[in-house]
């Protein structure tokens, strides 16, 4: 095996890097930037400690998604390259690699790579196998891909397919591969056709396909369904029915780029933009389309059904509610009333509304009902193309009849009778045997978390009542919105555990509760959930003392210290990442914190945190995503702020300001409107804001509704070294919103 670059093998890399780099710049008319081009997969490949983000290749929100198979970009080896992905991150089915020479078929190859060769888009990727001297691009399609192998060395050419978990491959007459995979009660299928007819044979569990033509480049192209084999071959014939990976590759690169192109930023450093970009793209990834020519399998009732509107699957809403679907509400709302009405369906199939929709079913990880503050947060952004009495329907029914017990899908517990009885989640005391079989061993209870999310979904579902004229509920789900007040322990100054007979259990909030804290809080400690109550700010601020003691609180949440080494925090909790004091910007409750200077009598501070945390944790380079990006939930917190302002509570349709990172930003959307931040003094040094107007009118508050952005309009900001603290303070208070 040639483990060199050869001189001849050199120079088509270095040319397709020029074209590659030429061509990604001219998307655009002359005179206008494509900043498609600032989209660097690349960026976060490294995690802390946890998952690292994929060098991933997909069409927006489309069924087919491709990786590289390593553990991160630190790995010297790829072990193969998937045709698809089953969920988010992981799970690769049909796995390939090209492989050349002499090998032992009883052992699954695996080649080095280099970084410096590797080449990298949404749209298009490329790499190097040094073992074996083969090129290897791949371009997407929506359900169909396209792989191009140049061999270094054009004899003993091969193709691996890895055989695992239930994988089936079959050659048919004409040389075309077949392959179905059996998981979680259902089947994945795929037909794959190469451009000439290569030996199939088995060798253990793998299959392996031979040419013996002295051809140096091999072209692969596939169908994926979750419907057939003769649904995955209509899949391919309908979306690359050519041999022309070009055309292939420039219609996804036409595809990203209308969606990328969406906002416009000027100013800003090229970092900031390779980072607000890359973000962006990151937004594009989940959910997924699995309607395949107007119909789709579900998983739900194990049925085929017809149906003209998309059905779309794998979201982890408990990290995607805060920031991922608001974004999504401003620049693609019909698509996520389409992915809001594949929830209802779900529930109708499966009889709950899931939380965390696989395409196999409701995994349900972490805790609470977030597809009910989800879905509500929706309708007040004014998505509406779906049923709300049935989403209604099915808020309830997991209200009355579903479980509450985190890690769980299913009917109510005794735990569950608990809680709607006494309003808080029994926790155990350190050392106290589970005697539910319903907890998750690991997981826990995760009692005071349970308590505070649950609060919030009742609170969307109680805001749903009214507007839907069920009094009678209304008057139940707003009492137990406020569920989070009976575990303020007003002497520790957080919220704190109780026990069945609501005795409080004395616990450190810096370090108590197991691994992530789980007994009584979730990856996070007690610091990050004395903030977990955004639907009632107000009343935060009351149970603490006032609008002065919280911003006391908020100061000390950035300040304090560890109160052990970081070993041993990192040993602990090792989600609680990107730490600023007591602070995690890697992890999604934290995300609305910074903005919670905006209800204090310092709005600057947010405009200072948020820079300082964007600048710290989110730089555009491998380590550039301080915890698990889960699918779009962090990269779109990225994405909001940078361009000035954030969706501080799902369910209140109103924004408020930070510091946005460039000068002018503009917003296109959909209903062909426009919404402008013009910070025109804006730079890494100018952060802060002097004085505001909206449409050419003062504003002396850090606020504007979901309805000003979307009629189109401009904010303008004057930004200066020096923070105005004055401005911001309007006398009229916080909006009125937030007090109802």
């Amino acid at each position: 095996m040639n483990k060199t670059v050869s001189l001849k093998t050199f120079l088509p890399l270095s040319i397709l890097m020029v074209v590659f780099l030429l061509f990604s710049c001219n998307n655009k008319p002359k005179g206008e930037t494509d900043f498609l081009k600032y989209v660097d997969p690349q960026i976060g490949g490294v995690a802390p400690f946890l998952q690292p983000t994929r060098t991933r290749m997909h069409i927006p929100n489309s069924m087919v998604r491709v990786y590289p198979e390593r553990k991160d970009y630190r790995d010297d080896q790829i072990t193969s390259f998937p045709l698809n992905m089953l969920m988010h991150r992981s799970d690769p089915v049909f796995n390939i690699l090209p492989v050349s020479g002499e090998v032992d078929r009883n052992v699954n190859p695996v080649s080095a790579w280099d970084q410096e060769l590797e080449l990298a888009s949404p749209y298009y990727y490329s790499t190097w196998l040094e073992d074996f001297d083969i090129t290897v691009e791949y371009t997407p399609s929506e359900r169909a891909g396209f792989y191009r192998f140049t061999y270094g060395n054009p004899t003993g050419k091969k193709l691996f397919l890895r055989k695992i978990n239930g994988i089936n491959w079959q050659q048919g007459k004409d040389g075309s591969l077949t392959g179905t995979r059996f998981f979680s009660g259902m089947k994945a299928f795929c037909y794959c056709k190469f451009d000439s007819k290569g030996t199939f044979s088995k060798a253990g569990d793998n299959v392996w396909i031979d040419w013996n033509n002295e051809a140096k480049e091999i072209s692969f192209k596939y169908g994926f369904s979750y419907i057939s084999t003769e649904q995955a071959k209509a899949n391919l014939e309908k979306e690359i029915p050519y041999w022309n990976f070009d055309k292939v590759k420039n219609t996804a690169r036409e595809k990203w780029s209308s969606v990328i192109n969406q906002i416009q930023v000027e100013g800003g450093t090229e970092a900031y933009k390779r980072t607000f970009y890359t973000a962006l793209y990151r937004c594009n990834e989940r959910m997924v389309n699995i309607t395949e020519d107007g119909k789709y399998y579900s998983n739900y009732d194990k049925h085929i059904h017809k149906d003209t509107r998309n059905f779309y699957v794998d979201d982890w809403c408990w990290d995607t509610y805060l920031a991922l679907h608001p974004l999504r509400s401003i620049l693609h709302p019909e698509k996520e009333s389409d992915m809001i009405a594949s929830y209802i369906r779900m529930y109708k199939q499966s009889g709950w509304l899931p939380q965390f929709p696989q395409v196999s079913g409701d995994s349900r990880p972490m805790n609470g009902f977030p597809s009910t503050t989800m879905i509500y947060d929706a309708w007040e952004r004014g998505v509406r193309n779906f049923d709300i009495n049935v989403a209604y329907e099915a808020m309830k029914n997991n209200f009355f009849n579903g479980t509450r017990v985190a890690w769980r899908v299913g009917a109510a517990s005794e735990l569950d009778k608990f809680y709607l009885d006494k309003g808080f989640f029994p926790a155990l005391h350190p050392g106290e045997k589970e005697t539910f079989s319903e907890v998750d061993n690991f997981e826990k209870r995760q009692a005071v978390a349970v308590t505070l999310g649950h609060s919030y979904d009742d609170w969307a579902l109680s805001k749903l009542a009214k507007e839907l004229g069920d009094t009678e509920n209304y008057k139940l789900f707003s009492k137990n919105a406020q569920n989070y007040k009976n575990l303020y322990w007003k002497e520790k100054g957080f919220f704190m555990p109780k026990d069945k007979d609501g005795n409080w259990i004395d616990i450190d909030p810096k370090f108590d509760g197991g691994m992530g804290g789980r007994d009584y809080y979730d990856e996070n400690n007690g610091y990050t959930y004395l903030w977990y109550v955004q639907e009632d700010i107000l009343g935060l601020q009351d149970l603490m003392g006032g609008k002065k003691i919280f911003e006391q609180r908020l100061d000390q949440l950035f300040r304090e210290n560890l109160g052990r080494s970081t070993y041993e925090l990192n040993a602990r909790f090792p989600d609680f990442t990107g730490i600023i004091g007591q602070f995690s910007m890697g992890n999604e409750p934290s995300f609305h914190i910074p903005y919670l200077y905006n209800l204090t009598n310092s709005p600057w501070k947010t405009q200072k945190k948020v820079r300082t945390l964007l600048n710290t944790w989110f730089k555009d380079n491998i380590f550039g995503i301080p915890g698990d990006e889960d699918g779009g939930g962090m990269s779109a917190f990225v994405v909001f702020s940078a361009m000035g302002f954030y969706p501080i509570t799902p369910g209140i349709p109103v924004y408020t300001i930070g510091s946005p990172l460039f000068s002018k930003i503009t917003i296109n959307m959909p209903n062909n409107k426009k919404f402008v931040v013009s910070a025109p003094n804006c730079n890494e040094t100018n952060k802060y804001i002097q004085s505001a107007k909206l449409n050419g009118e003062v504003i002396d508050s850090p606020w504007f509704t979901n309805e000003q952005l979307m009629d189109g309009g401009i904010l303008e900001l004057e930004m200066g070294a020096y923070p105005n603290k004055k401005w911001g303070l309007s006398k009229k208070g916080v909006p009125e919103e937030f007090k109802r």
